[in-house]
């Protein structure tokens, strides 16, 4: 799989109060989550999805070929509007038509592909001068592609949120981004639904339904709760909802739970909105100003430069069990 073994707030979590309620999480209540008795503030959100043609626990394209089907059809059927971003070192040469059918579906559909490197490699891992290169790389389908529908690839986003460190490394990676026409697509949601994804995928894949709905069940819940934890967080630092954008994976769990995750957003009073939009709030006009190795996403980077402290204390974990099947799939 594309991920790191331990997730970004797994290693940022190192250094903040442990929830309180950790082992409630963790116990896989299915249903989802209480909801408040009063509506939430109306707010706004724009849906990204990362590793496109697909991520799934066993190579089987068919598979994946039906995931897209279905996401793109929640999508349609809800009138959300949503970007995906593209790993083309997935483009297998002996399945390389149905993989580039399914970029081509998304673009027909009417939704905007951008840039997740070549590889889902890291400028931690493989160096500035070869990231910048696999970003080069990781456009020679996805740009002409864009260009036969009259549309301009500008969107890029590191992989595990790894922006380049130190400081100096991360300025080259962004001035050779502003040089090439990109721009950074931030997250300001995160969830952690590839964790989720890989024990779905294998409850799935044995025909285990009961399985399957209680890793949806818990998925949906802490998907919930998560959401209001970085609403809360957005008024720590900026005293309203900014316009949020959530990093979500392109996997069969996201396209089952489709409903649920609409009903949730419902829940939440927040409309769907493009990437573009979302990017015009001053929020997204914040200076980030980290330049560590993590990979973390924009409130915690933006609760640096303006030197708010988030409310970790009641910040919630993927649950245990979640964690502990993930990482026994991933190791196989």
């Amino acid at each position: 799989m594309l991920f790191r073994l331990t997730s970004p707030r797994f290693r940022r979590l190192l250094a903040t109060p442990v929830y309180a309620g950790l082992a409630l999480a963790g116990m896989g209540l299915a249903g989802g989550c209480a909801v408040a008795a009063a509506t939430p503030p109306q707010g706004t959100v724009a849906l990204t999805f990362d590793d496109l043609p697909g991520i799934v626990l066993r190579p089987e394209q068919d598979y994946v070929d039906a995931t897209n089907k279905a996401l793109l059809a929640g999508l349609k059927r809800h009138h959300f509007p949503a970007i995906g971003f593209v790993n083309e070192g997935k483009l297998d040469e002996a399945i390389r038509k149905r993989q580039i059918a399914v970029l081509q579906s998304w673009v027909k559909a009417g939704f905007d592909l951008g840039n997740h490197t070549f590889s889902h490699s890291t400028p931690n891992d493989i160096g500035e001068r070869s990231y910048v290169a696999d970003i080069a790389r990781g456009e020679k389908v996805i740009r002409p592609m864009m260009q036969r529908a009259h549309r301009t690839l500008q969107w890029f986003r590191h992989p595990y949120l790894e922006t380049g460190s130190p400081a100096s490394v991360k300025a080259e990676i962004n001035q050779w981004l502003a040089a090439h026409g990109y721009r950074i697509a931030p997250v300001t949601i995160d969830a952690d639904d590839w964790e989720f994804a890989e024990p779905y995928d294998n409850a799935v894949m044995k025909g285990n339904k009961a399985e399957a709905k209680r890793i949806a069940d818990i998925y949906l819940a802490y998907t919930e709760r998560t959401i209001g934890w970085y609403r809360r967080a957005s008024n720590v630092l900026f005293g309203r909802d900014i316009a949020y954008i959530m990093l979500l994976h392109d996997t069969r769990l996201n396209a089952d739970c489709f409903e649920g995750l609409a009903a949730i957003l419902a829940r939440q009073n927040l409309q769907t909105v493009s990437l573009e939009q979302a990017m015009q709030d001053p929020a997204y006009q914040t200076a980030d100003d980290y330049a560590g190795k993590d990979g973390v996403e924009w409130l915690e980077r933006w609760s640096l430069t303006l030197k708010k402290e988030l409310p970790w204390d009641d910040f919630e974990d993927v649950p245990k069990g979640i964690e502990k099947e993930y990482n026994r799939l991933d190791s196989q």
